[in-house]
C-alpha cells in the first residue's frame, strides 16, 4: 500500500507543482522526506520572504506554487505577505506541518490548536484533514481551490500522516482535473454588447487581472476600438495597459470623489478583470456622476457580489473582449502616436531625482524588462518616466503590505529566467525582506536591485500631510548601507553617485544577482 506522502508526491508532480517555497520546521520534515528528483525546494530564510518569493513566481509564471510553511509560527510570519498573494489573486498552495494527531488536543508545543481558523478569512480556503487517508484528496482540493479561485489556500497536515498508509482509494486523485469555462450566455452577452456599442462616450478601466490572464494585447485592441480613455483601476498590482498609449489616462487615483470626478460626462464605465473599487483614502463623494451606467466583468465572484454600485457579470475577461471585438465597428481613424516621455529633473546637491533613475532605467534596459517596484514615495516620479509596453512588465505590492518587492522580485526572476528583471526597492520596504537576497545568491538569480535611499520612510511624510500629523516619529531611518547588507548575503554591490555612473552600470548584463544603491531625494506619491 502507498503512504500518503508517495501520493501526494505524485500528486503534486502530475499537477506540476513541483518548485517548493519554503522554510521549514521539525513538523515539515515528514512531509519533505523522499521528495523526488523533479521537485526544487527554495529555502527563503523568513516566512514572508518565502511568501514574497512564491507570490512573484507564480504571478509571472501563470501556475499555481507550493508554499511550505512550519505550524503556527511559521504561518503565523507568512501571514502579512499573505495579504499581497490575496489581493493579486495569486493560487498559492500553502502546505504546513502541524504536530502528530494525539498531540494536538493536550496543545503538545508546535500544536496549531484551530490551524483552519488561523489563516481564515485570509486565505481562499483553509482546512485540516480529519484523517490520514484524506490528506491526497485534501491537497488536490487545496490546488484545485487556489486554481479556480485564483487565490491562496491552506493545508495543515499532522506531520504522522505523511508515513500512513494512503488507503486503497487514495490514487484516484491522481488522475483528477479540474477547469471552468466563463462564457457569458447568449442573452447576457447580447446585453452586454448592446450596451457597450449603444454608449455615447465609454470610458474603460482595466485591472490587474488583465495582465495575469495574458490579455495586454487583447486590451489594447478592444481599448482602440472602443475609441474611449483608459484607466487602471486603482491600487494596482500589475500593468494593464501600455503606459504611454495615447488612449491611456493613467491609474485612477484611490478615493470615491476623485474616482466619481474622473468619470464625469461618460455614460458608460466598463471595468474588466478588476473590483469596483480598492479605495484607500478617505475621499468621501458620489460612487457615480449623474448619467453614468458601470457595467463590471470578472471571474471573481467576490469582487462582483460586494461592489456598492454598478451591474456585474460574473465571467472570463477573455470571452467578454472576444465577444465585443465582434460586436463593435472598427475606428474610422488611428488612436495616435504613444506620448513623449517628459525629461526628468535634477535637484542640486549629490542625490539623484528619482525621476533620473527611472530614465536610466527605461534607456539603458531592453524594452522587455519586468520591473517590480516597491517604492511608493517615488510613485508619480515612476509614471512620468516610464514607457512600458510588454505584457508582464510591471509588479506592485497587491495590498500594499511592504516585503513582497525584493522577494516578489526574486520570484519572478526565478519564474522567468530569459527575461531581465529589475527590482526597484526602497530603502523602507528593503528590510522587509532583505533575506530574499541570500535565496538569489544561492540560485544565482539573474535580478538587478535597484536601491532607492532616501533615509525616510517618504511615503508615510506625504500621508502625515495629508492626515494633518506633521510631526509623527519613527518616520527616519538613516545610518544604512545596503552594499554592505547586500554582501554579507552573497549579492555584488555597489553604490552609484551619479546619472553617467548609473547608466554605465544598467547598461552591463550580468548574470547573477547585483545590487546598485543610489542615493535620491525624497519625493511624494503623487
Amino acid at each position: 500500500m502507498p503512504s500518503v506522502r508517495r501520493i501526494s508526491h505524485e500528486f503534486l508532480e502530475r499537477q506540476g507543482l513541483t518548485t517548493i517555497f519554503g522554510n521549514p520546521g521539525s513538523n515539515e520534515l515528514p512531509f519533505l522526506a523522499d521528495l523526488p528528483d523533479a521537485f526544487r525546494y527554495v529555502l527563503g530564510l523568513h516566512e514572508g520572504a518565502v511568501v514574497g518569493m512564491a507570490d512573484g513566481y507564480a504571478q509571472a509564471s501563470g501556475r499555481p506554487v507550493l508554499v511550505n510553511l512550519h505550524a503556527a509560527s511559521g504561518s503565523g510570519n507568512a501571514m502579512g505577505a499573505l495579504t499581497n498573494a490575496v489581493a493579486s489573486r495569486t493560487p498559492l498552495v500553502v502546505v504546513a506541518g502541524q504536530q502528530v494527531r494525539s498531540a494536538i488536543g493536550p496543545e503538545a508545543n508546535l500544536s496549531n490548536v484551530d490551524a483552519p481558523a488561523l489563516m481564515k478569512p485570509l486565505v481562499g480556503w483553509a482546512a485540516e484533514p480529519a484523517c490520514a487517508q484524506d490528506v491526497p484528496r485534501a491537497l488536490a482540493q487545496a490546488v484545485f481551490e487556489a486554481r479556480l479561485q485564483r487565490r491562496p489556500t491552506y493545508l495543515s497536515v499532522p506531520y504522522d500522516d505523511w508515513a500512513a498508509d494512503a488507503g486503497e482509494n487514495a490514487a484516484a486523485v491522481l488522475d483528477r482535473q479540474v477547469g471552468r469555462a466563463g462564457v457569458p450566455g447568449g442573452e447576457q452577452g447580447r446585453r452586454l454588447a448592446e450596451a457597450v456599442a449603444a454608449a455615447q462616450r465609454p470610458a474603460l478601466v482595466l485591472g490587474g487581472d488583465i495582465d495575469s490572464a495574458g490579455l495586454f494585447d487583447d486590451a489594447v485592441r478592444l481599448a482602440e476600438r472602443l475609441g474611449g480613455p483608459v484607466w487602471a483601476a486603482p491600487s494596482q498590482f500589475r500593468l494593464p495597459f501600455p503606459n504611454r498609449h495615447p488612449l491611456f489616462r493613467g491609474v485612477l487615483p484611490a478615493g470615491i470623489e476623485p474616482v466619481s470626478r474622473a468619470f464625469e460626462g461618460h455614460d458608460l464605465v466598463l471595468v474588466l478583470g478588476a473590483p469596483v473599487f480598492r479605495y484607500h483614502e478617505y475621499l468621501p463623494g458620489r460612487y457615480l456622476p449623474e448619467g453614468t451606467r458601470l457595467i463590471q466583468v470578472t471571474e471573481d465572484a467576490s469582487a462582483a457580489a460586494r461592489a456598492p454600485m454598478g451591474e456585474a457579470l460574473v465571467a472570463d475577461p477573455a470571452a467578454v473582449i472576444e465577444l465585443l471585438m465582434k460586436a463593435l465597428a472598427a475606428p474610422q481613424e488611428p488612436v495616435g502616436d504613444y506620448r513623449p516621455v517628459p525629461a526628468p529633473p535634477s535637484v542640486e546637491g549629490p542625490r539623484l531625482h528619482p525621476e533620473e533613475v527611472f530614465a536610466a532605467l527605461r534607456d539603458e534596459l531592453p524594452g522587455d524588462t519586468a520591473y517590480v517596484v516597491e517604492s511608493t514615495s517615488t510613485n508619480a516620479a515612476w509614471w512620468r518616466q516610464m514607457d512600458l509596453r510588454r505584457p508582464g512588465s510591471y509588479y506592485f505590492p497587491a495590498a500594499g503590505g511592504l516585503g513582497f518587492g525584493l522577494p516578489g522580485a526574486v520570484g519572478v526572476a526565478m519564474a522567468e529566467p530569459d527575461r531581465p528583471v529589475v527590482g526597484v526597492i526602497g530603502d523602507g520596504s528593503a528590510n522587509y525582506g532583505i533575506t530574499a537576497l541570500w535565496t538569489a545568491a544561492q540560485h544565482r538569480v539573474p535580478l538587478t536591485v535597484v536601491l532607492l535611499r532616501n533615509g525616510t520612510y517618504g511615503a508615510l511624510r506625504w500621508f502625515g500631510g495629508l492626515l494633518g500629523v506633521p510631526d509623527a516619529p519613527g518616520l527616519d531611518i538613516p545610518g544604512l548601507d545596503f552594499t554592505r547588507i547586500a554582501q554579507g548575503y552573497g549579492v555584488p554591490a555597489q553604490h552609484v553617485t551619479g546619472v553617467d555612473e548609473l547608466r554605465a552600470v544598467l547598461s552591463e548584463r550580468p548574470d547573477g544577482p547585483r545590487l546598485v544603491q543610489v542615493d535620491t531625494a525624497l519625493t511624494t506619491p503623487s
